[in-house]
């Protein structure tokens, strides 16, 4: 007896076979309450200021809902395996950051101030800029690896990126900003962490093997060879550089903390985090003696009080912002004064960049501060498990670069503000006010999102093979 086999039989079920669920609908629902929720907010805000709903309420739902929907509708396209949370959490939070910049606004508006102007509008316009570049990434950006290409190109438009500031006056001190004619002032460093992480991980992915060698363990630590310090000298010496002639430490602390964090990953050797410490903490002491831009911070870190002090008798050079900040919190209690009725428009100039995670703390109290850090770390969540999940060790390394930047911008703002660490003077992803932020963070997104449809996508179904087809199984 002969029987012929099915050529189905052949096949071995695989995830490419059966098909993976896209979760675009998942996306979509949790889209919908990521707009509900800002929306909701916003009339809150109205009637506790004005008790009356805002007139632009419907159009401010209207251009959240299409930024949304035009997002979720590339991403459909174009990435269809991606994590289905990344877009509503960003989303989620840009609407969040707009609703209160919005309310600071009107706080300004009735103190009748002279260099009073409109934030939400501009920012509402930075928003649609970033899913602009966040649309562009994802139909251009086909495939992630592509960016390997570019390793030492994108060290060397890094360098270019975080240098420039150095040949513009400085602004609050610190010199971050660069003035580009037709578009007001750039903060260069926002882009320059993508593009750092992208020059890290293909340098890495390459190195990553010598880099792991150790020639002897010290106190239960494997000491690296003395040539391959020199990569880590090169960055902690660029850090300081930056530290030095921009007296900017939320950067200097980017650019080192991504860089250890990234050579961690890749060589999964302990001892460079400490030697990354040790460098860093000897170099912000180094600098804090003799900067007096960063001796300031330090001091209104570590005696916030005596610095509102001296500021409210006139003394200059001294701040009142990190005390206030911290009434702010303490203010707030547990559940907050309700949205648009605290007092943190008092901080300043800085109310809606710097330190509008103290607006959150005063009017949406613990609660909510804590539910914002939530959503911050959902979204680094979801960045590591892409990176877990990624199929190449370049993807793997870019997907902890980029969640890592974010981390760590997330932790020296959320710090400095609280009072943990000393103030950086970067700005809150999504939240605060600031176009280079909200751009080059939509951007970050847009890169992530490209990593985990490339990571989750099924894998393609193997060829038929005609040979096997056609054998014959002869049974007696």
């Amino acid at each position: 007896m002969s029987s012929t086999s099915n050529p189905s039989t052949h096949h071995t079920s695989t995830i490419g076979s059966i098909g993976a669920p896209s979760r675009r609908n998942t996306e979509l629902a949790l889209l919908v309450f990521a707009v509900v929720i800002p929306v909701f907010a916003y009339a809150n805000v109205g009637l506790a200021m004005n008790d009356s709903v805002p007139p632009g309420l419907l159009s401010y739902g209207l251009g959240l809902g299409l930024l949304a929907g035009v997002g979720h509708l590339v991403v459909r396209k174009f990435a269809p395996y991606a994590d289905p949370l990344l877009l509503p959490l960003a989303t989620l939070l840009n609407g969040l950051g707009l609703v209160v910049v919005w309310r600071l606004d009107q706080s300004k508006r009735l103190q009748q101030s002279d260099d009073f102007f409109e934030a939400a509008p501009r920012q509402l316009l930075n928003s649609a800029l970033g899913v602009a570049l966040f649309v562009v990434v994802l139909i251009l950006l086909k495939d992630h690896r592509i960016l390997q290409r570019y390793t030492y190109i994108s060290m060397v438009v890094a360098l270019v990126l975080l240098v420039a500031p150095v040949f513009f006056p400085a602004v609050n001190g610190a010199k971050i900003w660069i003035s580009v004619p037709g578009l007001g002032t750039i903060q260069p460093g926002e882009f320059a962490k993508i593009i750092i992480a992208v020059f890290f991980s293909g340098y890495l992915m390459v190195k990553r093997d010598a880099l792991a060698l150790a020639s002897r363990r010290f106190m239960g630590l494997y000491l690296p060879r003395g040539r391959d310090l020199g990569p880590i000298l090169v960055v902690w010496a660029i850090s300081i550089l930056i530290l030095v002639f921009e007296t900017d430490l939320g950067t200097s602390l980017l650019f080192f903390g991504l860089f250890v964090i990234m050579l961690y990953v890749a060589t999964e050797r302990t001892s460079w985090i400490v030697f990354g410490l040790l460098m860093s903490s000897a170099g912000a002491v180094g600098v804090a003696s003799f900067e007096s831009h960063v001796q300031q911070r330090v001091q209104a870190w570590l005696d916030p009080m005596r610095e509102y002090t001296l500021s409210q008798q006139g003394v200059f050079g001294h701040t009142e912002q990190s005390m206030q900040a911290l009434w702010a919190f303490g203010s707030g209690g547990t559940l907050g004064t309700g949205l648009g009725q605290g007092n943190s428009d008092l901080i300043g100039f800085a109310a809606n960049s710097d330190f509008i995670l103290a607006t959150f703390g005063e009017e949406l109290g613990l609660a909510g501060v804590m539910a914002i850090l939530l959503m911050y770390g959902l979204i680094v969540e979801r960045g590591v498990r892409t990176a877990l999940a990624a199929r190449d060790p370049f993807g793997k390394l870019l997907a902890v670069g980029l969640s890592g930047a974010f981390a760590l911008q997330v932790f020296v703002v959320a710090g400095g503000v609280m009072g943990l660490i000393p103030l950086t003077g970067m700005t809150m992803p999504f939240l605060a006010y600031g176009g280079s932020s909200v751009i080059a963070n939509w951007a970050l997104i847009g890169i992530l999102i490209r990593i985990s449809d490339t990571a989750r996508r099924p894998a393609p179904a193997p060829a038929p093979n005609p040979d096997a087809e056609m054998t014959q199984v002869v049974r007696p």
